[in-house]
């Protein structure tokens, strides 16, 4: 099995954006719920929210909720030559990997199988996009572009934290 998605962020952190598959047909939406906060629902193609996700109060976790189901959280994970995030889901630990200046990331199992893998397609004076390829049923494409925004979202938080200390 092997699905493609693609989805884009928003500028402005605010609005939908449409979610396509491989054959270019719709088949969801990424509601960026506002630009005063990082939180997203994807919806399905009927506009049904079927994910909820975002940071909680004072929190650096990235929950991923299903209903009133939590299915699992991303956190940032200390590293020093590539960009490293975990994903928390049924007791089970997820890596997600990148090199330092690379907009490709690998998910990988604890057997360190690759589970899926998203690169960011455009991004320069634009809104990032994203292709999503899961090449396991473990996990539905909603769920994985959920991981994705949130590993996103953690990375836009320390790239502002970082800057927010500069002249």
């Amino acid at each position: 099995m092997e699905d493609r998605v693609y989805f884009s962020d928003q500028f402005f952190s605010s609005g939908k954006t449409d979610i396509y598959n491989g054959e270019k047909e719709k088949i969801g939406t990424l509601d960026h719920k506002s630009a005063f906060s990082s939180g997203i629902n994807i919806e399905d193609i009927l506009g049904e929210t079927v994910i909820e996700a975002g940071f909680g109060f004072f929190s650096n976790k990235w929950t991923i909720k299903r209903g009133e189901v939590e299915l699992g959280f991303v956190k940032n994970a200390l590293s020093f030559f590539t960009k490293k995030y975990r994903y928390f889901k049924d007791g089970q630990e997820y890596e997600i990997e990148s090199p330092v200046m690379s907009k490709e990331y690998t998910i990988f199992n604890s057997a360190r199988e690759e589970v899926a893998a998203f690169r960011k397609v455009s991004g320069f004076f634009q809104t990032a996009a994203f292709e999503l390829t899961n090449h396991t049923d473990l996990f539905e494409a909603d769920e994985l572009i959920a991981v994705i925004m949130g590993v996103n979202a953690i990375e836009k938080r320390n790239n502002s934290a970082s800057g927010a200390g500069t002249p």
